[in-house]
C-alpha cells in the first residue's frame, strides 16, 4: 500500500475513533462566559424548531458546548464529512449527510421534516469548502419553508491559535477563557424568493461576521 494512502487510513481512524475524546477532554480545558444563552434555553423549552447557525472555523466549541441535545447537524458526504459524523454521533449529536455539492437534495428534504416536527438543528453555512463567511442560502430557505428560526452562534477565546486552513480554522489554548455568544432567535419570513431572499441572505450573512467581530473584542 502506498505511504501516502497508509498516511490516510491512520488519520482517519485516529479522528473517527478519538476525536470525541479530544473534544470532551479539550472543551473543559477553558472557562467559558456565555452571553445570550437564555435565548437558546427559551428555543428549546418552546419546542419550537430552529437552526443554530455557525461558521465552519468556529464549531468546534459550539460541538463541546451543545453535546447530548439531539441536535441534528447537516454534514457533507465528503471524506472529511465522514469523519465530523462518526466523532459527533458519539457526542450525542443526529446527523443528516449532504451538502451544497453532494445530496444536497436529499439532505434537506431530510432536514426540512425533522424540523417541521419540531427539530433543532445545525448548519455552517459556509461549509463545507466555502468561500469563508459566505452565507449559503440552504439553512435561510429551510427555515423559510418550516417556520424554524435562526439562531446566530459563535464564540472567541482569550489566547487562541489559527489556522492556515480556508476556513481558519479557530482552537482555544489550553486555560484560556472563552465567550460563547448567541444572538436572538430571527424569525425567517414564508416562501422568501427573488431579491427579498437575497438581501435577507446578505443580511445574515453581515450579521454573522459582526457577531464574530464581537466575540474577537470580549477580550
Amino acid at each position: 500500500m502506498p505511504i501516502s494512502k497508509l498516511k490516510d487510513r491512520l488519520i482517519f481512524f485516529m479522528a473517527t475513533k478519538l476525536g470525541w475524546l479530544f473534544i470532551l477532554f479539550y472543551g473543559h480545558l477553558t472557562r467559558i462566559t456565555y452571553i445570550g444563552r437564555e435565548h437558546f434555553l427559551q428555543l428549546r423549552e418552546s419546542g419550537k424548531p430552529f437552526i443554530i447557525c455557525v461558521w465552519h472555523g468556529r464549531i468546534l466549541l459550539p460541538v463541546f458546548i451543545h453535546r447530548r441535545q439531539n441536535i441534528q447537524v447537516m454534514v457533507s458526504e465528503h471524506r472529511d464529512g465522514e469523519m465530523i459524523a462518526q466523532t459527533i454521533r458519539k457526542l450525542g449529536f443526529g446527523t443528516i449527510r449532504g451538502s451544497s455539492t453532494r445530496g444536497g437534495k436529499r439532505a434537506s428534504r431530510q432536514m426540512l421534516e425533522a424540523l417541521r416536527h419540531g427539530a433543532a438543528a445545525a448548519i455552517m453555512p459556509d461549509g463545507p469548502t466555502g468561500p469563508r463567511h459566505v452565507f449559503k442560502p440552504g439553512a435561510i430557505s429551510l427555515a423559510s419553508k418550516s417556520g424554524a428560526y435562526l439562531l446566530l452562534l459563535t464564540y472567541a477565546s482569550s489566547r487562541y491559535v489559527q489556522f492556515r486552513s480556508w476556513d481558519r480554522f479557530y482552537l482555544w489554548k489550553p486555560f484560556s477563557r472563552s465567550v460563547a455568544i448567541y444572538s436572538e432567535p430571527i424569525a425567517v419570513p414564508a416562501d422568501l424568493e427573488g431579491e427579498a431572499f437575497e438581501a435577507f441572505r446578505r443580511q445574515m450573512e453581515q450579521k454573522m461576521i459582526e457577531q464574530e467581530r464581537q466575540a474577537d473584542a470580549y477580550f
